[in-house]
């Protein structure tokens, strides 16, 4: 049996470094993938898919990383239940095992600083 996902997409908020009542450090963070295809209309739909991040995973990406940059996840499904007045209720999520940073807003700054000082006016 095998219970993998891997994804590419763009952080929809900064990710901020939560503790969870056993101690252990986390962060919930929504990733906006869109889809290969076009829509009826002609558009691409995204998907917006909730991850969790625990320990150096959680803490390196709340470090490094802010919303709209590029990231890479592999991780696998995991169903949890809660109840809400009374009624259960069932949540999927990505528990990350791996988060590869594909792109940064301090790469994006450095770039741009970069293409603003190449300016040359005549």
């Amino acid at each position: 049996m095998l219970n993998q996902v891997v994804m590419v997409g763009r952080l929809t908020s900064d990710p901020e470094v939560e503790m969870s009542e056993n101690g252990k450090r986390f962060t919930n963070v929504n990733l906006a993938v869109p889809r290969s295809y076009k829509n009826a209309e002609g558009e691409y739909d995204t998907d917006f898919i909730d991850c969790v991040l625990f320990d150096s995973l959680s803490i390196n990406t709340t470090e490094y990383c802010k919303k709209g940059d590029l990231v890479g996840i592999k991780g696998r499904l995991q169903t949890n239940t809660y109840e809400v007045d009374g009624e259960t209720k069932k949540k999927m999520s990505v528990i990350a095992e791996k988060v590869t940073f594909l792109s940064t807003a301090r790469e994006r700054e450095e770039n741009s600083t970069k293409e603003s000082d190449n300016d040359i006016e005549i």
